[in-house]
């Protein structure tokens, strides 16, 4: 019974721990025998032990050598025996290496980590995310879902590659969506709009379902589909089109200046926050309070009060209780 349960036990390994296990039995057998069969030569278990690795690796240091015929005879049974083990064994390992590695290009490995940002859709909104969380070393794991891939290369981009469509439950599993801690989900550039976000709206579904916590970011292109998002699940809606028109817009009047690569530049070198008002900074003008933050390096830009936003109030307005400060800061803080 207690063998049978070692055998099922011994089968259920990996192949690698099977094979190493198998290893050092054999070595550990053969120099517990050559040190029974030679003891003055090999004087304790642990030198026959040292001269069975060596000869059974072909390493051959010759420091131990068997004496006697039945010494010699165990030492080619050894030779023949582990030798060949420790063979397979290296290149079971080599073999297995290389097969993870491209699995792990192939998108085909679950991530085990937690706490790690995972980006749905890969695109040219993705790679450069990506990037400025390289050059802000953003201390979070990145994992990319994606079907239209066949692969990614961890070394060149730092990220954990999943393979395939971000609605099935599998899929989101072997991203481990249940110890994320955000989700970012792009609108697919190959498809026309109002497909790009109903195939958003159903990733956010699938997100929201396994797991009711993470923080959903989504790009909706739409306005008739911003609603269904938030219904969806999604804790921010980015519409991307209103972006680009305002920018658009603002470009019509400023012809000597590039308005969009003086945004483009500050969303790359600050960050956008928002924070409940200190207690000590309550029932002051807004004038005082970006004094207050200008000491800290912060730029004071507006308060979200009662669920508005108010960008650039006047000097004058006095805070609240319960107001949320918006504030620039640089990226590196």
């Amino acid at each position: 019974m207690i063998w049978n349960k070692w055998t099922q036990f011994y089968f259920h390994l990996p192949i690698f721990l099977r094979l190493l296990f198998s290893v050092c039995l054999l070595m550990l057998l053969f120099g517990y025998l050559i040190h029974i069969i030679e003891p003055n030569h090999f004087p304790t278990t642990f030198d026959g032990i040292w001269w069975a690795f060596v000869t059974g690796s072909t390493v051959g240091y010759g420091d131990y050598v068997p004496l006697s015929f039945v010494g010699k005879f165990v030492g080619i049974l050894l030779i023949l025996a582990g030798g060949g083990l420790v063979t397979f064994y290296m290149a079971t390992v080599s073999a297995g290496t290389i097969k993870h590695e491209k699995n792990l290009t192939e998108g085909k490995i679950s991530y085990k980590g937690s706490n790690h940002t995972i980006l749905i859709g890969w695109n040219e909104r993705t790679k450069q995310l990506i990037q400025m969380f390289k050059e802000h070393h953003l201390q979070t794991d990145t994992v990319l879902i994606d079907h239209t891939l066949n692969k990614v290369s961890y070394q060149n981009h730092r990220i954990h590659f999943i393979h395939g469509q971000p609605t099935s439950d599998e899929i989101l599993k072997k991203a481990n969506i249940e110890q994320a801690t955000f989700i970012i989900i792009t609108a697919d550039p190959s498809l026309t709009e109002e497909e790009a976000d109903r195939q958003t709206i159903l990733n956010i579904i699938a997100a929201r379902g396994n797991n009711s916590n993470v923080h959903i970011i989504s790009e909706i292109l739409t306005e008739v589909q911003r609603k269904n998002a938030i219904r969806a699940g999604s804790n921010v809606i980015l519409r991307s089109n209103n972006f680009m028109s305002s920018l658009l817009y603002q470009s019509l009047f400023q012809k000597d200046i590039q308005i969009i690569d003086i945004i483009a530049k500050t969303l790359e070198e600050q960050q956008f926050c928002t924070k409940l008002i200190d207690d000590h900074l309550l029932e002051h003008e807004f004038y005082y309070c970006a004094q207050h933050y200008l000491h800290d390096g912060k730029w004071l830009i507006g308060l979200i009060r009662e669920g508005e936003m108010i960008l650039h109030p006047s000097f004058s307005l006095k805070t609240q209780k319960d107001d949320k400060l918006i504030y620039l800061k640089a990226m590196a803080e």
